[in-house]
């Protein structure tokens, strides 16, 4: 069928016809997502009549234009740069710089030992630091911390669950004199069904347990931390694993509908809830795809708060989201053109709506960022929104015949695997049976298969490959220094010997109480072991004994 059979447009056909002679065995152009993308889109695309049922305005129903009447233009997103490494003195350092260049909210990544649930003493001290920030206690926290001011600058947390970082934050408030209700920020790794699903290494208690400790987790911070977002559904995981943008929004979609459910199964308010409901995602390099999930994904959340939930609040239907640039897109060959990637990612991210954003320092294929290189990252942000004007207009492709039809295709796609999922019983169901696990492994293999035959062209990987490498204006960043390593050790079995062991044994005791017992908060267990003195393994370790441990599903 042609193009404009079901719109009358003059010289249509004469383009059709010498496009067609240009390239007479033209390929069909599909997206990551499968979507077939057609070389020119024209008003048959898209009925400007729906403008009203499927656009509106931003800050209204459907949101597809945006959460907020202003977006950008009133504020713009939050500048939200990971930063992680060494001990907690040099976070602290590098902290206090980034800010000064331009970060504007914090955002914590630990030791993989912590994310392993070990403290520093309890394993090798090579291994320590150089992927994040080795905390232990309440005491390194306070270090981290030092000079910053909690009560007004938001921070994210990299924290599965049990959250033992937010207790220790919690717990230097407390030390401060700062009340809770002044604690903005969120749980940024709260999504344990990502975890189970694609990051293993996050993937702390076993999945019953995880299910009760996230609603432990949110009943808690709702009562007494209320300007905590205590949950973040994440798509970053499951996308980086190799799920399409389709699949990874389709999926977050639903792990958001099967934490509200549970929330209602707790007999929570859900209209409160879900003001406090945050979503996490990548952000590739496929630029348009990327524009229409977030569009997309926004218009399908506020049907589903409204139609599925019953809520009509606009502030309950809103979605919040924070966007970090595609690690996975990042090549180790010709490591410089990853500042181009990062640029064509945040840009997609800025038109897709965000509210805050990392940018990927074009090194971190290489180490644990350089400095130098995250002030580039950093930068990057910086030149978007003043130099390029970015914020000025919002959702400025909002009427392209192009991203209007995609945005339609990719709601299509959603909804259909969402449909898929409910069908399953439901998100938690259907990754305990592995059927989620087995889609991205699907998508995964598809699309290394389509660069490996180069239907899917990477610069310097598979394509336009250079023979010497350009030498690069930073270095990899070094491992810690192995005395500064020595030193946090040592300092860890001084605080042992200080604390009130039998202050940290009591609470201890009470926290595997009060996991065995359902009517009990687990989540004010951890704060209350934190108080004590307790170090995050010691707080886990209790967990795990009560609750099980982790072990992802593999799927062959």
């Amino acid at each position: 069928m042609s193009q404009n059979e079901q719109f009358a447009l003059p010289g249509f056909e004469d383009w059709e016809a010498a496009y067609n002679k240009q390239l007479p065995d033209g390929k069909t152009v599909r997206n990551r997502s499968g979507i077939e993308v057609k070389p020119m889109y024209t008003p048959a695309d898209w009925d400007v009549e729906e403008y009203g049922d499927k656009l509106g305005f931003p800050g209204t129903a459907p949101f597809t234009r945006g959460i907020y009447p202003t977006m950008h233009r009133g504020r713009t997103w939050s500048q939200r740069q990971l930063i992680g490494l060494g001990i907690p003195s040099d976070y602290n350092k590098r902290l206090h710089r980034m800010l000064k260049a331009g970060t504007s909210a914090i955002s914590m990544i630990p030791c993989n030992s912590i994310y392993r649930g070990l403290d520093a003493d309890q394993i090798d001290p090579v291994l320590l630091g150089t992927c994040g920030t080795i905390i232990n206690t309440v005491e390194d926290m306070e270090t981290c911390l030092d000079g910053i001011p909690i009560d007004e600058i938001s921070t994210a947390l990299n924290d599965p669950l049990p959250f033992t970082m937010l207790a220790q934050v919690l717990a230097v408030a407390e030390r401060r004199q700062i009340p809770w209700t002044k604690i903005t920020g969120t749980a940024n790794q709260s999504d344990y069904i990502s975890h189970f699903v694609a990051n293993h290494m996050f993937y702390r208690l076993a999945l019953p347990g995880s299910r009760r400790v996230l609603m432990d987790h949110i009943e808690f911070a709702r009562e007494k931390v209320p300007n905590w977002n205590p949950m973040s559904v994440v798509g970053q995981h499951m996308q980086q694993a190799g799920a399409t943008p389709a699949e990874a929004m389709a999926f977050t979609l639903s792990t958001a509908i099967q934490n509200a459910e549970d929330c209602l199964s707790r007999g929570m308010e859900l209209e409160d809830v879900l003001t406090r409901f945050t979503f996490f995602f990548d952000i590739s390099v496929s630029f348009f795809e990327e524009v229409a999930k977030f569009r997309a994904g926004r218009r399908i959340w506020a049907r589903i708060v409204r139609d599925r939930f019953g809520i009509s609040s606009a502030k309950a239907q809103r979605f919040k989201f924070h966007g970090q640039t595609s690690g996975v897109d990042l090549t180790r060959q010709q490591p410089l053109n990853n500042i181009a990637r990062v640029t064509a990612q945040a840009i997609a991210g800025i038109f897709g709506g965000l509210q805050s954003l990392h940018t990927d320092s074009f090194d971190e294929v290489l180490s644990t960022p350089t400095e130098d290189a995250a002030r580039i990252a950093i930068a990057t942000q910086n030149i978007l929104r003043e130099e390029a004007h970015l914020t000025d207009v919002i959702d400025p492709l909002g009427g392209s015949y192009y991203i209007e039809r995609l945005t339609d295709q990719m709601e299509e796609e959603i909804v259909a695997l969402i449909d898929k999922i409910d069908d399953l019983g439901g998100m938690y169901k259907a990754v305990e049976s592995g059927w989620v696990q087995g889609k991205i492994g699907a998508s995964a293999m598809a699309f290394q298969d389509r660069i490996t035959h180069g239907d899917e062209t990477i610069v310097g990987v598979n394509a336009y490959q250079v023979e010497s490498e350009v030498e690069l204006p930073v270095q990899p960043l070094d491992r810690p220094a192995p005395e500064d390593i020595e030193a946090f050790i040592e300092n860890l079995a001084d605080y042992k010997r200080r604390r009130d062991q039998s202050a940290v044994d009591r609470a201890l005791d009470d926290l595997a109480e009060i996991a065995n017992d359902n009517n009990r908060n687990t989540f004010e267990g951890v704060v209350n072991a934190a108080r004590a003195g307790a170090t995050q393994s010691e707080t886990i370790a209790v967990m795990r004994a009560e609750l099980g441990f982790g072990q992802p599903l593999v799927v062959a």
